[in-house]
């Protein structure tokens, strides 16, 4: 089954954007290793190095056993990219699973043809005859119409192209909306205990220390310097 996975700075500042576009980057070599196919479905860019959220659609083998080392808070150690003397050197983002929208089946049968006459320039055949195409998904109300041609046929043909297009791009919109209501819920990114550890600039991945004792401080020093932008 394929998986829809958010990776999200939430309200973090312009550093969590910046460890998002870099989180996605090993993210996605990640998948490679492992065979899984990605497709970015919504990318939110916060500048031309930084994201501030993506979606993305992963089908492959395993998907569980592999997101079960990515899913949850992701922790960055290293200075600002934006701010050198900022105190702060613990950043955090999120990645997590989204719950996939319900589609609905494409059947041609379920869509209603309407002839029309054609508008606009083209001669008198154009004006007089319904060559004109109407085609309308009944189970979404969604419309498309082509008068691009005199055959009656070829402009079913065509409505039916775009319908389909359409259609497409509905259910893309609809994980957009569902993307953004998810995102609403978790504008603070929990922090601590994170699965994932990366730190300095070239993004080294640092293995999860099972004991947490030693970064207490560090963690507690960077709460208190930390700005929400």
């Amino acid at each position: 089954m394929d998986k829809l996975i958010q990776i999200t700075a939430g309200r973090g500042p312009s550093e969590c954007n910046w460890v998002v576009a870099q989180v996605l980057k090993a993210f996605i070599i990640d998948l490679k290793d492992h065979k899984i196919t990605h497709t970015i479905i919504q990318k939110e860019q916060a500048g031309v190095t930084a994201v501030q959220s993506v979606i993305l659609s992963l089908s492959g083998k395993e998907l569980d056993a592999f997101l079960s080392n990515w899913i949850g808070t992701i922790q960055w150690i290293g200075k600002s990219p934006y701010r050198t003397y900022h105190k702060r050197k613990n950043w955090f983002i999120k990645l997590q699973e989204l719950p996939q929208v319900a589609t609905t089946s494409f059947h041609e049968k379920d869509v209603k043809y309407q002839a029309m006459r054609s508008t606009g320039p083209g001669g008198q055949n154009v004006n007089k005859v319904n060559s004109a195409v109407r085609a309308t998904h009944i189970p979404t109300g969604i419309q498309c119409v082509a008068m691009d041609s005199r055959s009656q046929h070829q402009n079913k043909k065509l409505a039916l192209q775009r319908l389909k297009a359409r259609l497409q791009t509905h259910h893309l919109e609809l994980l957009k909306e569902q993307a953004v209501s998810k995102w609403e819920q978790h504008l603070r990114v929990e922090r601590g205990n994170p699965i994932r550890i990366f730190e300095g600039r070239d993004f080294k991945h640092q293995k999860k220390n099972k004991s947490y004792a030693s970064k207490r401080q560090a963690l507690k020093n960077d709460l208190k310097n930390e700005s929400w932008d």
